[in-house]
């Protein structure tokens, strides 16, 4: 915990961004009967029944420093899609930065390993040496940024049912790129101070001892 909170103490540095990522499970949903629109004094009707239509994953990155966040859409999370989603954010996004810091949960998708099953080792290696990965701690995922820019993304885009991948890919994409050019910010507040007061019961006791 106060390893990925020292992170956010950091000041903005282009070469050696902080960037937090999270995935986010979406199930496809059709409606099976017309929606009746909402009229004066009437809001609009949905029926009950749905049909599915598969699922999907979502992956956030975002680097709250520069409020800046993108939204990638994938048929599957494995672990080769984990590594395709990371060369793109080295070498498309961040194209220059020496190295990127990479906030993300313990997943076993998430890890260096994951680079060597979807490349050769020459390139996993290129890309390795271009990542420094921090994880935030089982349970803890509240302390990624990226987990808040998902939550707002449910909220204010995801809130209806999406019946295709297609329309998917669209509301992502139209709603990061508003984000990003309303320059949406994520003021974070939570400082190793005030973790070691708040959560005193997560540490373990120490005796001192007596000589």
């Amino acid at each position: 915990m106060e390893d990925v909170l020292d992170l956010y103490e950091r000041a903005y540095d282009a070469d050696c961004p902080v960037v937090c990522m999270d995935e986010q499970p979406v199930q496809l949903i059709a409606e099976t009967r017309s929606v009746i629109p909402a009229t004066p004094g009437a809001t609009a009707k949905y029926d009950y029944e749905y049909r599915r239509e598969g699922t999907a994953v979502n992956f956030m990155f975002t680097e709250p420093l520069r409020s800046w966040r993108k939204v990638n859409v994938r048929r599957t999370k494995t672990k080769k899609d984990w590594a395709a989603e990371i060369r793109e954010l080295l070498d498309v996004d961040y194209p220059e930065a020496a190295k990127v810091i990479l906030v993300c949960d313990n997943l076993n998708t998430h890890t260096v390993g994951a680079l060597y099953e979807a490349f050769k080792p020459a390139e996993a290696r290129r890309l390795a040496n271009r990542l420094e990965i921090h994880y935030t701690p089982k349970h803890g995922s509240w302390l990624n940024v990226a987990e808040i820019e998902l939550s707002l993304l449910t909220r204010r885009a995801l809130h209806r049912r999406i019946a295709s991948f297609e329309s998917l890919v669209t509301e992502t994409s139209a709603w990061a790129d508003r984000r990003n050019e309303e320059s949406g910010v994520v003021r974070w507040q939570f400082r190793t101070d005030k973790a070691r007061i708040k959560l005193l019961h997560l540490y373990p006791e120490i005796e001192t001892l007596q000589l």
